[in-house]
């Protein structure tokens, strides 16, 4: 049996569809959410900025912005944690192959989280933002697709 999983996501949601035949139906398997990914950037961070300190009375301390910007860290987090369901899932066999769809910039973030378990059974990858469509739309544009997944 070749037990395909799709993925299909962006920074603050992710689902998991499962097709167990190549025509049949999709089944919606899992479903993540990431509350904190539409949160405004001063309510992500949990701690006060940085001061920085010159020489002297012309030297007055200023605050610093953090290296890395809060929603993107927060992507990060939840990329990690989409990374970490997909192999626990590859080591129990739920799956033989998968298929991620995402939101261009969380792409990036997804295949860096990716361990190499996952990418070995990896069928292909689409950039779009379609984790809002409804599963029968979503079955259409998969079926679209060159690769015929």
């Amino acid at each position: 049996m070749d037990r395909m999983w799709f993925v299909v996501a962006d920074e603050g949601r992710a689902r998991v569809l499962e097709r167990v035949q190549p025509r049949a139906a999709l089944q919606e398997v899992q479903e993540l959410r990431d509350e904190l990914a539409h949160v405004r950037g001063a309510e992500l961070q949990r701690d006060a900025k940085g001061r920085l300190y010159g020489k002297g009375e012309r030297f007055m301390g200023h605050t610093a912005e953090p290296k890395t910007d809060p929603h993107r860290k927060e992507a990060r987090k939840f990329a990690r944690q989409i990374a970490d369901l997909l192999e626990q899932a590859r080591n129990e066999r739920r799956y033989d192959r998968v298929f991620i769809v995402a939101a261009p910039a969380f792409l990036g973030e997804l295949r860096h989280e990716l361990p190499e378990s996952v990418r070995k059974v990896l069928a292909g990858e689409l950039d779009q933002d379609l984790v809002n469509l409804d599963t029968h739309h979503l079955e259409q544009r998969l079926r679209a697709l060159p690769e015929h997944v």
